[in-house]
């Protein structure tokens, strides 16, 4: 009968708890380097979905805004107005009867045009400028009394159109903490 003398290898206590040691340390290793392909990969799919869904949003969003809009309120926070440690809140809601109506139209190559309209349905303070979306923001480049204004607005569609949000410098005081809020509906016919 022959007898694998390799089976019977002498060890010492030391050999023993250092072969203990070593063998879960390589286990260790690729299954840390499994995780790390693994987790990366499943990175590389959210960014790649999130990049997806964000170039998805944004067509959307340009889409959504071309058309004919009319502003039915609109609110602005000044926390320090005019450089003042006052607040003031500018409002106004557009939709009481016999009020002057803020309306914009929104062009697929890039152009808008805004106004109001008066109660005699006389234009007036009409301004144009350029937009474009990016995720869910809008933003606008236009000349409005003699300022030049550029701002992006946080989106969000309502049922009859969209709740646009910015913090801008609306009281040219320097201080970029102008909170404006408007309410907006497509318009049907304009």
């Amino acid at each position: 009968m022959a007898t694998n003398l390799s089976y019977f290898q002498f060890r010492t206590p030391f050999q023993n708890s250092l072969k203990r040691h070593i063998k879960p340390l390589p286990f260790f290793i690729l299954l840390v380097l499994v995780l790390t392909v693994i987790t990366g990969c499943n990175s590389s799919k959210k960014q790649t979905k999130t990049s997806s869904e964000t170039k998805s949003a944004q067509f959307l969003l340009q889409k959504f805004m071309i058309g004919d809009w009319e502003t039915s309120y609109i609110k602005i926070t000044y926390p320090t107005f005019k450089k003042s440690d006052s607040t003031y809140v500018f409002e106004d809601d557009f939709s009481k009867p016999n009020s002057g109506k803020a309306q914009s139209t929104y062009k697929e190559d890039g152009t808008f045009s805004a106004w109001f309209l008066l109660a005699n349905k006389k234009k007036v303070g009409e301004t144009t400028g350029n937009w474009k979306t990016k995720g869910d923001s809008l933003f606008v480049d236009y000349q409005y009394q003699g300022k030049q204004v550029q701002a992006w607005y946080a989106i969000q569609p309502t049922e009859k159109g969209f709740q646009g949000k910015v913090i801008y410098d609306w009281d040219d005081d320097t201080e970029f903490d102008d909170e404006l809020l408007m309410k907006t509906k497509r318009l049907t016919n304009n």
